[in-house]
């Protein structure tokens, strides 16, 4: 196919960015300023936001309380003292664990020791012995150094004198010093876990008072996207938080009860680190992994327990985050992976471990209220699961990359979800309208012009084998008529209709004749040839011409005096430009009878007049094109039967 550039001789032009502005300033300091605010008020900040994700994760709970008539107050006060039994609960198993194991490790004591001497043996043993030999070869390489004499006499006297060792010894420590050593490690998480607690309570008490505030404070003009926004928010992080806390503790109860039956010690230990750390995205489970791994490695000779422990891990960590969270939260969380390994990292650089812990579901949260706040909406573009751009836009900035391998690839993949048809009006022509804003602004150069078409024959060549799902083009009323008109063979028989033929199943079945001509935009031709591919599937028989050659054709040409159909195929449609103008109205002039179709950039600024004059169709889409040629081939059926009786 030959590419023709734009005819016109401007030059085209590459309009300059905008200037910056002082509102991306203003972000970039209240941005700044924000995360030194939580930087520094993290002492104040985590237990409010710790007590915040509470109330969302006992809200279900408050919730089904209240069903069965209870009070509210009731129903909240059941909750907290519920989790604050669970953490007990949690925090006596793990310290009683803990007491266990330190209490069995005397019993594993000769294998540890085995194992460490022999890890050292073939790691570092080996390293010093290497480093041994090389000291010992250079030393007998290098020349030796005499010592150097001895001071005697004057010098001898004179010479500084060799410092004393000083010891300090601090008082032995009260027991009211020891005390407060022993308590003050407990101190902090106590009161942090009193913080919570109470602050949890009020937030219960009032959480719809604190909704309408939100409202108040960051949408009150418009109630119902800023409602939306706090219910998704909420939703979102209560399913989240629900859902994960289901998922850690099942796969925490099936890791101890494996490492129980393998039989390693602190099984029940185990389980709840994991379960406490697969809060933490990606690496949590790993640590307990690992450390669990080591234990074992340590009180067996054998390799075997340490193995059996990995396999364990592993087959709990696919089956959890391959299976049962999908099931859970659906495919997709909100976030994507990059977001979440970044998110993890920014958290725990401001909070700490307890960042880490949260930083999933802080950074959801945000990614929840940027799909409403268009101020955070750079948030959800740049954390969120989302695509970034839009399958036309992804189509257009492949050509623009001069990459129409990964265009091809992306129309194979959508082609697994769509027909054909719906690729080239939804995809292949939203990217073409962008091409074409672009080449009228003039940002295109010529080459680059030249490029982009020659990418687009080669997709539109690639998609001639390729099928999509199925289709059904025609409107109801029109779709089995047309069907059986494109199947029948009486059409061979009419005489003002000439046909290109083909061979189907050894028979030779007659195609109604569509002429398509490309209009002079910079992208008409391959619109055309796209045109053209999808007739062809349709069971017409499509002819290609070219701008110039139609314009410069009599009125007696053959192969436009024999098209019953005439398509004219232009990105410029909308605008109706003179020349398009002046094609319609030749065409006219030399095809009275002939059915004329305009497609496909939209519907023609002059649509209602050519309307009125029964003369021809607007198609804003390759679908709308293709549904009236079929129509027209329906009508044409219609007036058919009295000639060919006459014939007879």
């Amino acid at each position: 196919m030959k590419i023709s550039l734009p005819p016109h001789g401007r030059p085209n032009r590459v309009y300059p960015p905008g200037t910056p502005s002082l509102h991306g300033l203003a972000s970039v300091i209240t941005g700044v300023v924000v995360v030194c605010g939580l930087y520094f008020g993290r002492a104040v900040l985590i237990p409010i936001t710790l007590s915040v994700l509470l109330s969302f994760l006992l809200a279900p709970l408050v919730q089904m309380l209240r069903r069965l008539h209870m009070g509210q107050l009731p129903s909240i006060f059941i909750a907290v003292l519920f989790a604050l039994a669970s953490l007990l609960a949690l925090g006596a198993l793990i310290g009683a664990q803990l007491v266990q194991l330190a209490g069995d490790l005397p019993q594993y004591q000769e294998a540890i020791e085995q194992k460490i001497e022999t890890v050292q043996e073939k790691t570092v043993g080996r390293a010093d012995s290497l480093m041994s030999r090389a000291a010992a070869t250079l030393q007998r390489v290098a020349p030796s150094r005499p010592n150097p004499p001895r001071p005697t006499g004057r010098a001898a006297r004179n010479a500084p004198a060799v410092p004393q060792p000083v010891e300090v010894h601090e008082p032995s420590p009260t027991p009211m010093q020891l005390a407060q050593r022993a308590l003050s490690p407990a101190i902090a998480p106590i009161e942090t876990t009193f913080i919570v607690l109470v602050v949890t309570i009020f937030i219960l008490l009032q959480r719809e008072d604190l909704r309408d505030r939100l409202i108040s404070l960051f949408g009150s003009r418009d109630l119902h996207r800023t409602t939306t926004a706090i219910n998704d928010a909420a939703g979102r992080l209560s399913r989240y938080f629900v859902a994960q806390l289901g998922v850690n503790l099942s796969a925490g109860g099936v890791i101890a009860i494996g490492l129980a039956i393998i039989g390693v010690p602190g099984a029940l230990l185990f389980g709840v680190i994991a379960a406490l750390l697969r809060f933490v995205p990606y690496i949590g489970i790993w640590i307990a992994a690992i450390l669990a791994f080591l234990l074992a490695a340590a009180i067996q000779p054998q390799w075997t327990m340490a193995v059996y422990t990995l396999i364990l891990f592993i087959v709990v960590d696919v089956v959890a985050g391959q299976i049962a969270e999908p099931l859970l939260y659906g495919h997709r969380s909100g976030l994507s992976p990059l977001a979440v390994v970044v998110a993890a990292i920014f958290w725990s650089w401001l909070w700490g471990p307890v960042g880490l812990v949260l930083s999933t579901p802080l950074t959801l949260c945000v990614v929840t209220l940027g799909r409403y706040a268009d101020r955070l909406n750079f948030l959800t573009v740049l954390l969120g699961d989302q695509p970034a751009l839009t399958p036309a836009q992804n189509f257009y900035q492949r050509l623009l990359a001069d990459d129409p391998h990964e265009a091809i690839v992306q129309a194979e993949r959508l082609l697994r979800e769509m027909s054909l048809i719906d690729y080239y009006d939804n995809v292949a022509l939203e990217g073409l309208k962008l091409a074409r804003n672009d080449a009228m602004r003039g940002v295109l150069m010529p080459e680059q012009l030249q490029r982009i078409n020659e990418s687009l024959v080669d997709i539109v060549e690639n998609l001639e084998i390729a099928d999509g799902l199925p289709d059904r083009l025609l409107r109801p009323e029109k779709a089995d008529t047309a069907s059986a008109l494109l199947a029948s063979a009486d059409l061979s028989e009419r005489h003002d209709n000439p046909v290109s033929t083909r061979p189907q199943d050894g028979h030779e079945t007659d195609r109604t004749s569509v002429l398509c001509v490309p209009g002079r935009g910079a992208f008409d031709e391959v619109t055309a040839a796209i045109a053209v591919q999808l007739l062809g599937r349709q069971g017409l028989a499509p002819l290609m011409a070219t701008h110039s050659g139609y314009r410069s054709a009599r009125a007696d040409e053959p192969s436009f005096k024999d098209a019953p159909i005439i398509c004219i195929v232009t990105l410029d449609a909308p605008e109706s430009p003179p020349y398009l103008r002046n094609m319609l109205r030749r065409t006219r002039e030399w095809r009275p009878r002939a059915t004329l179709v305009v497609a496909v950039g939209g519907t023609p600024e002059g649509g209602a007049e050519l309307g009125a004059t029964g003369a021809s169709q607007a198609s804003p889409t390759f679908r709308a094109m293709i549904e009236e040629c079929l129509a027209a081939v329906n009508t044409q059926h219609m007036r058919q039967p009295s000639h060919v009786a006459g014939a007879d």
